[in-house]
């Protein structure tokens, strides 16, 4: 009598999704979620529009910036700022949705699945972005239409549109760090409370030398003082000065200090029971 083996089986081992499946996994995730809460969607578009028609119409009037006064040449002078105003609404709700994955379980959930679940974070990041860009362009477009021109050339103008973007993407790391940091999703939204004023204490709305002279020096060496000045100065077809290299600096230590605490923090809070 023969016995005949069966042959044996080899299961293939499960490597799991890869570091860009992931990312393009949960960006897809995180830009469905910011469109779906239109609630969010449109304050992180109107207010900063509204804001600019505000300054514009109702201060602009009395607001002497310089080149001839009027509302026009205090548009020129806001604009960059409304934009940065603009990426700091958007980015805060970053750290909402962020604390929200960390303290609803859903990181925890993600610890069964083979995939990097810092992909999670980054994917908040990629949205942030795209929903921030959005906004910005939104509040570009509103200002050509109220009357906002600019004298930049092509080379210029996408200068001061990297700046602004650099600043976004620094503010949308820093509020992604804060989201994981915070106990809730209230929390988050306080921690970065301070850096939507940011703004109005700097170069953005009036010209620092009008400001009381202990507030001057605050103004004056902030971040946000030389990235407006060297997006203002561009959008006005004029050199960006020594402010695009002190405002990238700005940003890129911002950065790496989010990025620092998000890489030793992070994997501490997934790994807890």
């Amino acid at each position: 009598m023969t016995t005949t083996t069966a042959p044996a089986t080899t299961t293939a081992p499960t490597t799991g999704a890869g570091f860009l499946t992931g990312l393009r996994v949960f960006t897809g995730r995180s830009v469905k979620q910011s469109f779906r809460d239109g609630e969010s969607l449109l304050m992180a578009i109107l207010l900063p529009v509204f804001l600019m028609l505000i300054f514009t119409f109702v201060l602009g009037g009395a607001m002497d910036v310089g080149g001839g006064g009027g509302r026009e040449a205090y548009l020129s002078f806001v604009m960059p700022a409304i934009a940065l105003t603009a990426a700091g609404f958007g980015a805060s709700y970053t750290s909402v949705v962020v604390s929200n994955d960390m303290t609803t379980g859903f990181m925890n959930r993600l610890r069964t699945m083979p995939f990097p679940s810092v992909t999670v974070l980054l994917g908040h990041t990629a949205s942030s972005m795209v929903r921030n860009m959005l906004a910005t362009g939104v509040v570009l477009l509103v200002g050509f239409a109220v009357g906002f021109r600019t004298d930049a050339t092509v080379p210029q103008f996408v200068g001061a549109v990297g700046i602004i973007a650099l600043w976004i993407l620094m503010i949308t790391t820093v509020f992604a760090m804060l989201g994981m940091l915070a106990g809730s999703a209230e929390a988050a939204s306080g921690y970065g409370f301070i850096l939507l004023f940011l703004p109005y204490i700097s170069s953005g709305f009036v010209q620092v030398e009008s400001m009381p002279g202990w507030l001057q020096p605050i103004a004056e060496h902030q971040p946000m003082t030389p990235i407006i000045d060297a997006s203002r100065a561009l959008l006005n077809g004029q050199s960006a000065g020594s402010g695009a290299w002190i405002g990238v600096l700005w940003c890129a230590v911002f950065m790496a200090l989010a990025v620092w605490v998000t890489a030793v923090v992070f994997p501490r809070k997934v790994a807890r029971t």
